[in-house]
């Protein structure tokens, strides 16, 4: 099974507005606001991976992720498990988000 992470409002429309809007409300997203958000759940999964002692792989641009993954589940050798975590920078484009009418 794998596991892929996506915030699902951040995917459509205005989604990247309705996250950076969480209270307090500013009246504009900024990029500035994910960064703390970021960096939490960054380091919340290494400090998992590392607790675990589960491998982290940051895979590259062009690589097939299947292929790493069909790699790695060779050299599995428990019954059950996270086999590995992979990060990969995915990009998107984005709506710009507008401020509601006042």
């Amino acid at each position: 099974m794998y596991l892929n992470v996506y915030y699902f409002r951040c995917a459509a429309g205005t989604g990247s507005g309705h996250v950076l809007s969480i209270p307090p409300r500013p009246w504009f997203a900024s990029s500035a606001l994910v960064d703390p958000i970021s960096k939490t759940f960054v380091a919340a999964l290494e400090d998992f991976a590392r607790r675990l002692k589960i491998s982290v792989i940051q895979f590259r641009k062009g690589q097939r992720k299947d292929d790493i993954a069909a790699e790695q589940r060779k050299k599995f050798t428990k019954a059950e498990g996270v086999v590995f975590i992979g990060k990969a920078q995915e990009k998107t484009a984005g709506v710009p988000h507008r401020a509601p009418s006042e």
